[in-house]
């Protein structure tokens, strides 16, 4: 029995794009099935029997999924591609061998480093990226300067930024390191969304800019032991793990 499906879950169990990124594929008329161009969100289709296409490619049924965690080094654009040229973490893929098609689950800046997951289960990185969810991620921040106690209470219950306030967090200083420039602190910032260049931006607001941020945990996955440009499979642990989180 054959069962029809929104053509943005199809692309996005396809590996294709997350399902807000099909949705824009639907509606600026680059999906076509059976030959005729669909631009209607609540379109269905059915991915055993229909010819559908991206772009004019046909759509090939995601037959395994990929779970990768890589950590992204400095200096590497998380996208799959970049108009300017500069590195992305899909380069690193490429260079390790892998050839299917995944995309990366949430942002980290081109300037930070850390932990950062790659999948081509769309339905599982929509899961992850939805604000609903609340899915933790920590961060390890060098800030200039050492935060009070004041300082941290701010950013534990929110920072007002862009007109509106962040979600409360869970924040604790690490470490004060003497410098030759002075005194830098190390603390641990963890959120629950995912808003553009956040934690950079929350530390801006207290009088402590970041010089360095390490994303060390995405939800229940963390790996002391992963070098930067370095990925690895996920486990069938992790993966479980994953998903409990992402309900």
């Amino acid at each position: 029995m054959h069962v029809r499906e929104r053509l943005q879950k199809i692309l996005s169990a396809a590996g294709i794009a997350s399902r807000r990124a099909a949705e824009s594929y639907i509606t600026d008329g680059r999906v076509s099935v059976n030959g005729k161009t669909v631009t209607e969100l609540g379109s269905k289709a059915d991915p055993a029997v229909d010819d559908i296409r991206v772009d004019g490619r046909r759509l090939k049924r995601a037959t395994h999924r990929l779970y990768l965690l890589l950590y992204k080094p400095r200096g590497y654009i998380v996208s799959r591609s970049d108009p300017q040229r500069r590195p992305t973490v899909i380069d690193l893929l490429s260079k390790g061998g892998i050839r299917d098609y995944v995309y990366p689950v949430g942002r980290l800046d081109y300037d930070s480093e850390g932990l950062l997951l790659l999948t081509s289960d769309g339905d599982l990185a929509a899961r992850l990226t939805h604000p609903s969810h609340e899915v933790e991620r920590e961060y390890e921040v060098k800030v200039l300067g050492v935060p009070d106690d004041h300082d941290l209470e701010r950013l534990s219950k929110g920072i007002v930024i862009d007109g509106r306030r962040t979600r409360p967090a869970d924040v604790k200083l690490l470490n004060v390191v003497h410098a030759k420039d002075g005194e830098h602190a190390i603390v641990s910032i963890v959120v629950k969304e995912g808003r553009n260049r956040q934690v950079r931006n929350m530390c801006e607001a207290i009088g402590h800019p970041v010089d360095r941020l390490k994303r060390v945990r995405i939800g229940p996955i963390t790996d002391q032991r992963i070098r930067p440009g370095e990925f690895r499979d996920l486990d069938a642990k992790e993966i479980a793990a994953l998903k409990r989180a992402a309900k």
